[in-house]
């Protein structure tokens, strides 16, 4: 069977990703053009007894590159020469889209224009004759509403009916001058003039207000920081309860995994080996990493699907370039709440490469939720009080804010450093489109969610922390007389760690929890118990058992700062290492933190010191 190519462009946000999911279901993947970090999906479908396969090429605005996506989209078309270009506009925003179709249309053969999200323009009373506008554009138009799949066989059929056509081999895109893109501009006017009537002039006056309100300056970041609070909030409170049903799964069917290796008469070494050593810390990472990572993913793209990400992207952008960064490091850095990893990946939306550096090299300032479980715990034991009840959850949510914006402070004074010394520059303009609010598409934006960022980066972890699990086990349990590696290694590192209000325990928890944060807790009481396996205590019994090892305040604020602002762990550091192609890069930024990290915490330790407290 002969498999027709199919391409699907258009401007960002006019919902191309749900027109292509819509088209191809499950029967999709992604990977990226050739000698480029930019993502492309691929999918296929079946209609009407012919193959078409489908690429969703990035979103651009023009036919003239001014981003790296927009080089993959223009090259796609000019070498792959795919047998049918469908173009998707946003039915609420048509005239702008249509300077795009105008280009491609002059450029390319065998093109249809798919105009989508045509209910959102009817609750905003914009009317589009369909027929006018295929007759001005001299193509086929097709008008759907792809999230709820009307009209997306109608589309099909369109597509096989012009993919039939003979495509012209020798095509190629045109070279766009400025004056052509005018010209196509005062076209989409023209057009657009001829085929829309709008019932009411102040259609989106609803959008406008509600962005004079969260993009205000004196409304924009409470309302931000309210956000953040809440999302942290329902993450937390919601994380806790499952990650115990989790752990209490994972930790149950230890002992059946104990029965079976026994039953099989394997040498007692390797069942501690295996248990106590791989499986424990696996259990632990997916118990602890899991949960939170569940609930925060959905719920930020939720945030995204409604429009309100590039709001934050707008009031950050101010503060971003004093830094001589870019704004859309605000997307990135809100990214890194849920997982490093996944932030470093988005950092491709900056068009800049030295601006992707500044936002990959500084990323891992903002705490993932590998390292909330840490810092809530110190928060809760040494300042937020031990009474359990709704006010302590506000104090905790309210501290961990101020860490967090610490983290932010720290991104932004750093990104001014990097800027005035290895990766000088000027910040870049670019075009930020605030989308119009929409509501989020709740089933979908969960399964995406899970699948696409939860359950990637949960087995990229697994993966990395199976064999620190081996090497945990084996320090912990080879001993030199009566002391035990592990032991040895600490208390060669308590001189130093002391300078910077840690002790060897502490320092040698982070080092080996690089490959996965969530066990650096689980390491310290191991430690301290000299138990040879990971173990957990409920709060109380955390708090007494640092206490009785020598923990004061000072040694709770100086962890907490170093888990704030510590390197990078071992699945960031590959993410690192494959999107930049450098281990030079990767070393920046697995250096840039910790020497941070460092800084800040020998100068609060010997200011408590001195201060006497």
């Amino acid at each position: 069977m002969t498999v027709k190519n199919i391409a699907l462009i258009g401007n960002p946000n006019v919902g191309k990703s749900t027109v292509f999911n819509g088209l191809t279901g499950l029967s999709q993947h992604t990977g990226n053009w050739p000698g480029k970090t930019v993502s492309l999906a691929f999918g296929t479908f079946v209609h009407r007894g012919q193959a078409f396969s489908l690429i969703d090429l990035p979103g651009i605005y023009s036919l003239m590159a001014n981003s790296p996506e927009e080089a993959v989209a223009i090259d796609y078309l000019r070498q792959k020469k795919p047998d049918v270009v469908v173009i998707v506009a946003d039915a609420t925003c048509l005239e702008r889209n249509l300077n795009l179709a105008i280009q491609i249309a002059q450029a390319y053969c065998n093109v249809i224009l798919c105009v989508n999200l045509l209910d959102e323009a009817k609750k905003k009373g914009i009317q589009i004759d369909l027929d006018t506008l295929s007759r001005l554009m001299d193509i086929p138009v097709v008008g759907v509403v792809a999230r709820s799949k009307k009209n997306l066989d109608r589309l099909k059929d369109q597509i096989l009916c012009t993919s039939r056509n003979p495509a012209d081999p020798d095509s190629v895109l045109a070279d766009f001058t400025e004056e052509m893109i005018t010209d196509s501009v005062n076209r989409a006017s023209t057009i657009y003039r001829a085929c829309v009537r709008l019932e009411r002039k102040d259609y989106n006056a609803p959008d406008r207000t509600l962005d004079r309100i969260v993009t205000s300056k004196s409304l924009g970041y409470p309302i931000m920081l309210l956000l953040l609070s809440l999302i942290f909030w329902i993450t937390l409170q919601g994380a806790n309860h499952i990650s115990e049903y989790l752990h209490m799964i994972l930790f149950g069917l230890q002992d059946h995994l104990f029965v079976l290796l026994t039953s099989w008469n394997a040498p007692v070494m390797l069942i501690d080996m295996l248990l106590f050593g791989v499986y424990q810390t696996v259990a632990w990472v997916v118990s602890v990493m899991l949960p939170p990572m569940a609930i925060f993913f959905p719920l930020f793209t939720l945030l995204e699907d409604s429009g309100y990400l590039p709001r934050v992207a707008f009031n950050m952008d101010r503060c971003f370039r004093r830094a001589c960064a870019h704004g859309k490091q605000a997307l990135t850095m809100c990214m890194g709440f849920g997982c490093n990893a996944c932030a470093i990946m988005s950092c491709r939306i900056i068009d800049s490469q030295r601006e992707r550096l500044m936002a990959i090299l500084t990323n891992n300032f903002v705490p993932c939720n590998g390292r909330f479980p840490t810092l809530i715990a110190l928060i809760s034991m040494f300042f937020a009080g031990l009474s359990a009840g709704p006010l302590q959850d506000v104090i905790a949510v309210g501290l961990l804010v101020a860490v967090i914006l610490f983290g932010v402070i720290v991104t932004l004074i750093v990104s001014k450093i990097l800027s005035m010394t290895i990766l000088k520059g000027l910040p870049s303009s670019f075009a930020l489109e605030l989308p119009p609010y929409r509501r989020p598409q709740f089933v979908k934006v969960i399964i995406r969610s899970l699948l696409d960022r939860t359950i990637f980066v949960l087995g990229r972890a697994v993966v990395v922390a199976t064999p620190a699990g081996l090497i945990i086990w084996v320090l912990a349990n080879t001993y030199t007389g009566e002391t035990s590696l592990l032991n040895i290694f600490t208390n060669a590192l308590d001189p130093f760690a002391g300078l910077i209000g840690l002790d060897g325990v502490i320092l040698m928890a982070f080092i080996l929890g690089f490959p996965a944060n969530e066990i650096v807790i689980p390491i310290i009481i191991m430690t301290y118990m000299a138990t040879g396996s990971i173990t957990e205590l409920d709060t109380l019994q955390l708090r007494t058992l640092l206490v009785e090892n020598g923990w004061t305040t000072t040694t709770a604020l100086c962890t907490l700062l170093f888990c704030l602002l510590h390197f990078p762990c071992g699945t960031t550091c590959l993410t690192i290492r494959k999107e930049t192609a450098s281990w030079k890069w990767t070393a920046a930024a697995f250096i840039i933190p910790t020497v941070c990290g460092l800084i800040v915490c020998f100068i609060v330790a010997q200011t408590l010191y001195l201060l006497g407290v």
